[in-house]
């Protein structure tokens, strides 16, 4: 699926920043020389630059410009849950690596008691069960069991389940996963760990499990990820108001 254009231009950005390209002031140019270099709208530039300053990859000093955060250079952290998009495709990331998704199943089955009240769902709804690999270039590093109401996606396909569901979601329904509770944790990992992610028998996975709800506040998803510990960096960017 094609990246919407702002998208793109954050990615775009990133690549240079993570290259190095703006260390030696770790300032960006401004919007208009943003705009004229990648061929977009200001407003295109202005909405890539509020994601990627949501996310704490810059930040913007009135009446000087917007700059790196040296801290997003020294954390090397992959998990950066903050921003517009709250899916793995959008907020994990490991320079120079490219991620990709293998559809392990899609099956539909009738929600149990926890599903029903976790999503709150009636007796007899239905939801998608979706089992997921996740790799970085050819190294598997992430496995996720989803549930998803079938009232909410009646049109949810194994294709679109093999891509970005929650982009899918944003470029053609108009509708964001904009907020989440999540647990973290960590335990010994299983034999179908080993397997899934070629784990040693003494090496621990990292656990992110929890909701998503869409900008509607309509909860959407319960998703465990099982996450090869050695990509368990998360960090977030809080912002009071």
């Amino acid at each position: 699926m094609t990246d919407l254009a702002y998208q793109k231009i954050i990615n775009e950005l990133k690549t240079a920043i993570n290259n190095g390209d703006f260390n030696e002031t770790m300032k960006l140019p401004d919007e208009r020389s943003l705009s004229e270099q990648y061929k977009v709208s200001r407003s295109t530039i202005k909405r890539a630059l509020s994601v990627l300053s949501h996310r704490g990859t810059i930040f913007k000093k009135r009446g000087s410009g917007t700059f790196i955060n040296p801290l997003y250079l020294k954390n090397n952290t992959f998990f950066k849950y903050n921003g517009s998009n709250l899916g793995i495709t959008d907020s994990f990331d490991v320079p120079g690596k490219k991620q990709g998704i293998k559809l392990i199943s899609f099956d539909v089955i009738k929600a149990d008691e926890t599903t029903r009240r976790d999503l709150f769902l009636n007796q007899d709804d239905f939801v998608y069960k979706i089992q997921r690999l996740r790799y970085l270039d050819d190294e598997p590093f992430l496995s996720e069991t989803s549930y998803i109401p079938i009232k909410l996606f009646p049109d949810l396909t194994s294709e679109i389940a093999s891509e970005s569901i929650f982009n899918y979601m944003e470029d053609e329904k108009n509708q964001k996963v904009t907020n989440s509770y999540l647990t973290i944790s960590t335990e010994p990992s299983t034999k179908d760990d080993q397997k899934d992610m070629h784990l040693k028998t003494n090496e621990p996975v990292g656990i992110m499990s929890g909701i998503f709800f869409l900008n509607n506040g309509t909860p959407f998803e319960i998703s465990t990820m099982r996450v090869h510990y050695k990509y368990m960096k998360y960090d977030t960017f809080i912002t009071v108001s």
